[in-house]
């Protein structure tokens, strides 16, 4: 084994040579190494070494690099596997990085060339517009790369109907273990034959296989489960003729070899009719064993799915913004939900099969209620859920008690699948473990997942004990130990047991064939280590004593609140959502949540944590996060980057000083009331490009994006000056925030917003007193904003009625007192008090229509228009943006959409950082300028934030209303 510490020989000359010869990246650094130390599973296993490969070329010559110093490889994709298949102790090569192009597609031939890190979801909108799909739809399609479903053979939801990844794979182009090249596809005999001449190791694999295959043909053919979804072992059964087909498939076998035999830069794969309509049935049952005897009349009706969700994910997801719709769709409290879902050219036949369906759980006494959803708005809204599941079980993990993926992947005939569950679960009882159920009932597969202490041998005695009783009970039902997560290192111990020894052997013999040396990603599928070894949370040490300006109410503090992060990777997604901008834009492990998570937990495991928070490599990391909280909510664990990043920061600042520029940005609020008392006198540096110039040279600020204009007439001043005519208000007092933006740079805003309120019949006090601490907050000030918070909400608390709403039309302000407000004064009742009172202008006003106090006219200016709404980030991660979207639909004959445009990228002031400058607008042009560009003159855009409407005047030059303006001309 190579040593495994950075500074060693090996280490540094293998560095050395991979710098001289790849053009992607390299590091082995202790950070990067501790990031790619872990998958989603429950291992950790620290490398010598990243490389990140822009092409081919690059993983020939990091695996000729890797063979000269007597290291291992090992391939990562998203890094999303759930058995331990992409951590090893040599040279991780991270293919999603740069390798992510989709070479061609060709419709007529329904099939597409794309690279290993081309996303699931990435092919599938490519393929879309030809009316095409990939057939195997992971539920982590929108991170999952095809490489990495070659790897493990992953299937999903649809695999009653598509089959896994190994039936759409027709050629690999790989690297195999000598660094030389490969084509693997099926060949005839003539040709193959031809293939096995030359001295190569492609020529010899040509002309070996045929021998092992025939060698063991018994073997193939009686030794392998019989249950066809399976993900385990090498599949020597798809190789040649004993599978039925005349030619010889040696890129099949490469399916499901989790890397060990050799590694894909390309693959030709096939796609499939994506389907016209779906249409989905919903049975609500009392209990998971309910819904599991259900599923025999689900599959009579002929579905393309029939999917479990249990009692302990629904009551997860009503805990989450992110899945609130599906509440309001459900009838009771149910148990249990069985997802059946049908696809088809014919609504009138879909529903026909719906009603089918209903009629015979009735008949047969399933469940006690079956909801249709026809629409795709509704199944939206219903799937996600699903999809969500195994994020959302995780979050229900507290401290080194988690659910683990070890006994999540078996399947068996769907026919058994009732009399196992119940037998699955008397095991789980009697070895005292809860877990939570989901998965693909259609095949038989259940993904269950205990809740187990690794920290605890006792827990991990356990859990091996429960591991060889569900194995054996898989054995006894026909089924498969791995049924499409693969071996890895969860599984790969009981492959000699599950196939016997004839078989295993052969598997043996095709490893040393393909791999001589046992250089590539060795220990997984033969010859693997205990499934105990190597366990993530037994090798973290106990973490030490750290005091922290912030609240974090989970167990191990903050190491406990980034420790949270179980890596399944829902940050890595592009092109939908909102986290992680950054990562979005770089495609960087690092920019990613869970990469700076991982980071965070390496400097909080360290001996000393508040030294380690100043380490400059982690300062790099963290950079990059726009704090736009979207992990708050769009994490199924709720790893909340923000708070981490903001603590992290402070005590940065506590060893290296507070930089000027962090001092000027927290003083926003100053800095924007003399900016208003000295207007229009103060705009002009905006406008002359010395002085921009000396604010880049000075302090950092950009000096291509236009400065804030400062209004001469504030939201105060005109406060102070306005008709004090009492007025009536029968709905009692509010508190309404004057902001630092709304109040001086955009006071119109705030004139629309309090004149609003007045018309509905609410006495509204200004309070202009104080600043939230957003601003100090975000640049790690932590006890400037603290005493801020305080002095905010007990003058907000001195002159309110109790009770009564805080309201105000910044979100970000807002969301601070809602949110942020908390953690730092978590034992000050008066802060938590005015916290709970937060409410949004929108809601009030909604009520206010519903009751006909607001009245809008048919006749106004943004009457019969087309609204493009933009959602303020931290909006959607504290309360969504319904309310907004509701209010801007009351105005008359509006059409409102909502497309998801993410992050605007402006996040406050990272926008006008210089360094940061260009990153901003990349995230902006992600999807949000193409939107906005995309709409026609008269379209009107609306944004909450003033950070947004910023953003999207400067990146597309069109003027974005805030909604109240929109509401009050309609007044």
């Amino acid at each position: 084994m190579p040593p495994t510490t950075p500074g060693s020989r090996t280490a540094d000359g293998l560095a050395r040579r991979l710098r001289h010869d790849l053009d992607g990246e390299v590091r082995f650094d202790d950070y990067t190494r501790h990031l790619y130390s872990r998958d989603a599973s429950m291992y950790a296993i620290t490398p010598l070494g990243v490389a990140f490969p822009r092409h081919a070329e690059d993983v020939r010559a990091a695996v000729a690099a890797a063979a000269g110093h007597g290291v291992s490889v090992t391939a990562r994709g998203a890094g999303t596997s759930l058995a331990g298949q992409t951590v090893g102790p040599g040279l991780v090569l991270d293919l999603s990085r740069h390798m992510h192009r989709i070479v061609a597609l060709d419709p007529g031939a329904r099939t597409a060339v794309v690279e290993p890190g081309v996303v699931q979801e990435q092919l599938n909108r490519a393929a879309a517009t030809h009316g095409l799909m990939f057939g195997p739809d992971t539920s982590t399609g929108n991170r999952a790369t095809v490489g990495g479903m070659i790897g493990n053979n992953s299937a999903g939801s649809g695999s009653l109907r598509h089959g896994m990844t190994i039936d759409h794979v027709r050629a690999l182009d790989v690297v195999l273990s000598d660094a030389t090249t490969a084509r693997l596809a099926p060949v005839t005999e003539d040709e193959r034959a031809r293939r096995a001449g030359p001295p190569t190791l492609e020529g010899r694999i040509h002309r070996e296989l045929p021998r092992i295959l025939a060698a063991n043909s018994r073997a193939v053919a009686e030794d392998f489960p019989a249950f066809w979804r399976r993900a385990c072992g090498y599949r020597l059964d798809r190789l040649g003729p004993s599978a039925g087909d005349a030619s010889f498939d040696p890129a099949a076998l490469l399916v499901g070899s989790e890397g060990t035999l050799a590694l894909t830069t390309r693959a030709e794969v096939t796609l499939v009719p994506a389907p016209a309509r779906t249409a989905i049935a919903v049975g609500h049952f009392a209990s998971v064993a309910a819904a599991v005897e259900a599923t025999g009349d689900a599959l009579a009706c002929d579905p393309a799915t029939v999917e479990l969700l249990d009692r302990t994910i629904l009551d997860l997801s009503r805990q989450k913004i992110e899945y609130a719709s599906l509440g309001a769709l459900l009838e009771g409290d149910p148990g249990a939900l069985l997802f059946v879902g049908f696809t088809g050219d014919d609504e009138e036949q879909l529903r026909a099969r719906l009603g089918e369906l209903t009629a015979l759980w009735a008949r047969h006494g399933h469940g006690y209620h079956t909801l249709h959803a026809t629409t795709p708005d509704r199944q939206a809204a219903l799937l996600k859920v699903r999809q969500a599941g195994l994020g959302l079980l995780m979050s229900a993990g507290e401290g080194t008690r988690r659910p683990l993926a070890f006994v999540e992947d078996t399947a068996v005939p769907p026919e058994h699948l009732a009399e196992y569950t119940r037998r699955f679960r008397a095991v789980l009882d009697r070895h005292g473990l809860t877990a939570g159920f989901y998965g693909h009932c259609s095949v038989g597969c259940l993904h269950i997942r205990p809740f187990v202490d690794l920290a605890d041998p006792a827990q991990v005695r356990t859990m091996r004990a429960v591991a060889e009783e569900i194995k054996d009970l898989v054995v006894e039902y026909g089924g498969v130990n791995s049924s499409e997560h693969g071996d890895g290192l969860a599984r790969g111990e009981f492959n000699r047991e599950l196939f016997g020894p004839r078989l295993y052997g052969a598997m043996r013999e095709v490893k040393r064939l393909f791999d001589p040396d046992n250089r590539l990603n060795p220990g997984k599928i033969v010859d693997s280590p205990a499934m105990t070894d190597h366990l993530r949370d037994a090798a973290l040490p106990p973490a030490a004593p750290l005091p922290t300006r912030l609240s974090f109410p989970v167990v191990g503090g903050m190491r406990g609140a980034a420790d949270r992060c179980m890596n399944i990777g829902a940050c890595r997604k592009t092109g939908s959502g909102t986290m992680c901008p950054s990562y979005m834009a770089t495609r960087e492990e690092q920019d990613s949540t869970r990469g700076r998570a991982g980071a965070l937990v390496k400097a909080l495991s360290s001996p000393d944590p508040r030294r380690a928070l100043g380490d400059e490599r982690l300062h790099e990391i963290l950079d990059l996060c726009l704090m736009c909280k979207a992990c708050k909510s769009e994490c199924p664990l709720g790893v909340d980057m923000a708070a981490l990043k903001a603590e992290t920061l402070s005590h940065h600042h506590d060893l290296h000083g507070v930089p000027l520029r962090s001092r000027v940005f927290a003083a926003v609020r100053t800095l924007n009331r003399l900016g208003s008392a000295t207007a229009p006198l103060s705009n002009l540096p905006g406008r002359i490009p010395l002085l921009r110039t000396l604010l880049d040279r000075t302090l950092g600020i950009t000096p291509h994006r236009p400065l804030p204009v400062f209004a001469r007439r504030s939201l105060t001043h005109w406060s102070g000056r306005r008709d004090r005519a009492l007025r009536p208000a029968p709905q009692g007092q509010l508190t309404f925030l004057a902001d630092s933006f709304t109040t001086y740079t955009e006071p119109g805003i705030g004139r629309a917003a309090i004149e609003l309120l007045e018309h509905c019949g609410w006495e509204v006090h200004l309070e202009s007193g104080g600043c939230c601490g957003r601003a100090a907050f975000s640049k790690g000030l932590l006890d400037d904003a603290a005493a801020q918070a305080r002095t905010l909400a007990h003058r907000i608390a001195a002159a309110s009625a109790p009770g009564s709403p805080v309201v105000g039309c910044e979100p970000s302000c807002l969301m601070t007192l809602r949110d942020e407000h908390r953690s730092l004064h978590p034992d000050d009742p008066v802060v938590q008090d005015i916290a709970g009172r937060v409410r949004q202008v929108e809601e009030l006003l909604l009520a206010a229509v519903a009751d006909g106090r607001l009245r809008l006219r048919p006749d106004s200016w943004p009457a019969g228009r087309r609204l493009l709404h933009h959602g303020h980030c931290h909006q959607k991660a504290e309360v969504g943006t319904a309310a907004t979207v509701a209010l801007l639909k009351a105005v008359p004959g509006t059409e409102v959409v909502e497309p998801d445009t993410g992050c605007c990228g402006m996040a406050g002031s990272f926008g006008y950082e210089s360094e940061h400058y260009a990153l901003s607008m990349t995230v902006g042009g992600d999807r949000l300028f193409p939107a906005v560009r995309a709409e026609p003159d008269d379209t009107v855009v609306v944004a909450a934030g003033t950070s947004c409407r910023q953003q999207i005047l400067h990146g597309t030059g069109r003027r974005a209303w805030h909604p109240l303006e929109i509401v009050r001309a309609a007044l």
